[in-house]
């Protein structure tokens, strides 16, 4: 109390001239129509900008919450637009997919929790595993194209064969034409990759579209992947090397799309070699 006495006392022209000025003030407005209506008006400007600047603010920490929502609402189209595809593809058979309105592919989305660019073997981890119904071998896209295939998973967590691995292979092909090869990632930028083992014959031109054939259990036919950069010959003669730039920014992956073909267990099973 003593300090609080002292301190009071030290600064007691100050707080003199303050009360002197709170005082002038509210003598000046309340005599003063004119000065009062300007007062008002800029508090008005000012609590208006203070409101705006905090709707502001609290719709950027909503973004999160409208983002997550987007994303389901992607999912189900895509699951809509699959379905719709898969019926009018085969209007004539009465499958059971279409009898009972199941989709062809099962999709679930998931965020990058974790992700490689600069090495040879580049994985991602994805921040859902078997407990939300992923398995290994089922692909994976983002918004814009391929992103890799699950090898590995946990209850709650998911490892991805990056495209940007040595290992990855998927088979692709030049959309509209049917020629096929499979797409290989060979370590350096990110932003490329060669569609091997596409025959000489085969029709392309520089700029045309590369997506997913369709020819594995992995994924369906027509999934982004990327334009034709470059071509050479293959070492044995036999083929093309397209050098492909990808459509999928590795370096900026969030929100992923896991698939699954309906009834690729069977498949995978009916093809295995003995």
């Amino acid at each position: 109390m003593k300090h609080l006495m002292e301190l009071l006392w030290r600064y007691n022209h100050w707080l003199l001239f303050l009360m002197l000025e709170a005082l002038s003030l509210t003598l000046l407005l309340r005599f003063s129509p004119y000065r009062q209506s300007v007062w008002l008006s800029s508090a008005g400007w000012v609590a208006g900008t203070v409101y705006d600047w905090a709707d502001r603010v609290t719709a950027y920490f909503r973004l999160k919450e409208v983002n997550e929502g987007l994303a389901r609402r992607n999912v189900w189209l895509e699951e809509r637009v699959s379905s719709l595809e898969e019926q009018l593809r085969e209007v004539s058979d009465s499958s059971a997919a279409e009898q009972t309105g199941v989709p062809p592919y099962w999709i679930t989305r998931a965020r990058v929790i974790k992700n490689s660019l600069n090495r040879t073997d580049n994985y991602i981890t994805l921040d859902r595993g078997s407990a939300a119904g992923i398995r290994p071998d089922m692909g994976v896209a983002g918004t814009d194209g391929v992103v890799g295939i699950v090898c590995k998973v946990s209850p709650h967590y998911a490892l991805v064969l990056s495209v940007l691995n040595s290992r990855s292979n998927i088979s692709c092909m030049i959309q509209g034409s049917g020629y096929f090869g499979y797409l290989r990632w060979e370590g350096g930028d990110p932003r490329y990759a060669w569609l091997e083992d596409l025959p000489l014959h085969a029709e392309f031109g520089l700029g045309d579209t590369v997506v997913t054939s369709g020819y594995s259990a992995v994924f369906p036919k027509g999934v982004a992947v990327g334009t034709v950069d470059d071509a050479v010959d293959a070492d044995d003669g036999l083929s093309y090397r397209l050098k492909i730039r990808l459509t999928t920014d590795f370096g900026r992956l969030d929100a992923v799309r896991v698939l699954a073909r309906t009834g690729r267990e069977e498949q995978k099973k009916l093809e295995e070699v003995e």
